[in-house]
């Protein structure tokens, strides 16, 4: 890559892409009843983090629409599931509270974006209130909010995320063949077919 085209500036990267819109005076330091809406029929957020090097992480975090609660202080509590214990966000969080989010919902174009600082929390009465499948959350990320905006929908237009007709309808599962050396011994058909048989019941069993 020639260093000639690297940006290195604010002005040359607006030069390229232009001046702001009007819409940056939509981003507000609390959430508003319509972005409560829009977290309330929400099944899916992408979680950021910084860890000790300062690089981030993302993650995401789902389960049935309005999984993520909104306190009366308009702060955010977020369950966690059982997963795969690396818990590579919550040191993170541990080590640098700073946090970002885009919340997604089904056939809505645009995404809601949130800025903040996160605590974790293991309140049993909080745990229990964020319960799912009869089972309480394993644990609560508490998010206070600084920043938020709706980010327009092209990105999900340009994708076709929404259009199920432009979908890849193969089902070969490309994450069972990169773990198959560690979950089932190695990158022959029985690895990765044993590979997906573990993925498929933890899919299936061990949600909650």
């Amino acid at each position: 890559m020639e260093s000639k085209y690297i940006i290195k500036s604010e002005s040359e990267l607006e030069a390229v892409i232009g001046m702001p819109m009007n819409v940056k005076e939509k981003i507000v330091p609390r959430l508003d009843e319509l972005m409560k809406q829009f977290i309330r029929k929400s099944p899916l957020v992408f979680i950021s983090t910084i860890d000790a090097n300062g690089h981030l992480d993302v993650s995401p975090k789902g389960d049935p629409c309005g999984f993520v609660k909104i306190d009366e202080a308009g702060n955010l509590l977020i369950p966690d599931r059982p997963g795969n214990r690396l818990t590579l966000g919550f040191r993170n969080i541990l080590r640098n509270g700073q946090i970002g989010l885009i919340f997604v919902v089904p056939n809505q174009r645009e995404t809601l974006r949130v800025k903040g600082i996160a605590t974790l929390n293991n309140d049993p009465a909080i745990l229990a209130s964020l319960q799912a499948n009869n089972k309480p959350a394993l644990l609560c990320t508490y998010v206070e909010v600084k920043e938020c905006f709706m980010h327009c929908g092209k990105a999900m237009v340009r994708s076709k995320v929404w259009q199920p007709q432009s979908w890849d309808a193969s089902t070969d599962s490309l994450g069972a063949k990169q773990l198959a050396p560690v979950l089932g011994g190695g990158t022959d058909e029985g690895s990765i077919q044993k590979t997906r048989d573990i993925l498929e019941k933890a899919y299936t069993d061990e949600l909650y």
